[in-house]
């Protein structure tokens, strides 16, 4: 077996890839994620995806990306605060007997970053900060070449720091998140219309359409600007959905970094987004498969 599959778990639809030890892709699919997203729901949409894109059984790993931090074994996932009733579900342990496939999980943005920088645009850098904007915002650090996720895997969640004390609730429990701001949800408090065609308008010249866009930007700057006193990467990078929109709000992002950043903690700083676009968590999911699975079931 010289194949692998890669699956994205997102709120609205699940990327899957089949792809080669190389990381070439060899076939695609997306599908809705079910809706409730409970997790019986989705470990049978998984297999159906799995079962359609690979009939033949070409792929004997898959890895999953999925939204929330997994445990250190890859096997649980332990909580998704967008997704209802997901608390320390055994997915691994579920998928493989009805895959017949070896199976690890990782958290979304993790398996993003990690597809970056495989063949992306973190190749040959060593010190990463990545944002996933959707229906929550994730996030994943690369700290000399290696993951950071903490002692227990549930370290590195950007999207759930504070950035306005009197902020909107989020499903994390904190109030005024960069999520509660720069989700889905948050950009439909800046503006009634959906992401892409508010994009589709700022694309056109509409000054309501640029001013948010311009707003939502201010409000990631300000959470980035966090992050870079942390972390000081050489890189940040801007994935998720909302991000094909980052020509819109990336020039007020910078406009918040250059106030509220000292030079020293931004010294050759770029910001831009993903080039895998919305293809990097599978591949990342992939390339877990391949670095952590045996080649059988043994």
């Amino acid at each position: 077996m010289n194949q692998l599959i890669g699956v994205d778990l997102g709120g609205s639809a699940l990327k899957l890839g089949r792809f080669s030890l190389a990381g070439e892709l060899l076939a695609g699919l997306e599908v809705p994620t079910p809706q409730p997203s409970l997790p019986g729901a989705v470990t049978t949409a998984i297999v159906e995806a799995v079962q359609q894109l690979d009939p033949e059984h070409l792929a004997d790993r898959v890895g999953v990306g999925h939204p929330g931090p997994s445990d250190g074994a890859g096997r649980v996932a332990r909580i998704a605060i967008n997704l209802p009733g997901w608390q320390e579900v055994p997915l691994a342990d579920w998928l493989e007997p009805l895959l017949d496939r070896r199976v690890t999980l990782a958290n979304d943005a993790n398996c993003a970053l990690i597809g970056e920088h495989w063949l992306g645009a973190a190749r040959d850098r060593r010190d990463v900060v990545l944002l996933t904007l959707g229906t929550g915002v994730g996030g994943a650090v690369l700290l000399d070449g290696r993951l950071f996720t903490g002692r227990h895997g549930a370290a590195a969640e950007p999207g759930l720091i504070g950035i306005d004390p009197e902020g909107p609730p989020c499903n994390s429990g904190n109030s005024g998140s960069i999520e509660s701001y720069c989700s889905r949800r948050g950009l439909a408090l800046l503006s009634g219309l959906d992401p892409a065609e508010l994009c589709r308008r700022a694309d056109g010249g509409d000054a309501e359409a640029l001013e948010v866009w311009r707003a939502y930007g201010r409000l990631l700057g300000i959470g980035v600007s966090s992050l870079l006193y942390v972390f000081t990467p050489e890189l940040v990078l801007i994935g998720g959905g909302i991000s094909a929109a980052s020509a819109h709000f990336l020039p007020a992002l910078w406009g918040e970094v250059e106030q509220r950043v000292q030079p020293v903690s931004r010294e050759g700083l770029a910001i831009r987004p993903c080039s895998l676009g919305n293809g990097a968590g599978r591949l990342g999911a992939a390339r877990l498969a391949l670095e952590r699975l045996a080649s059988s079931l043994g």
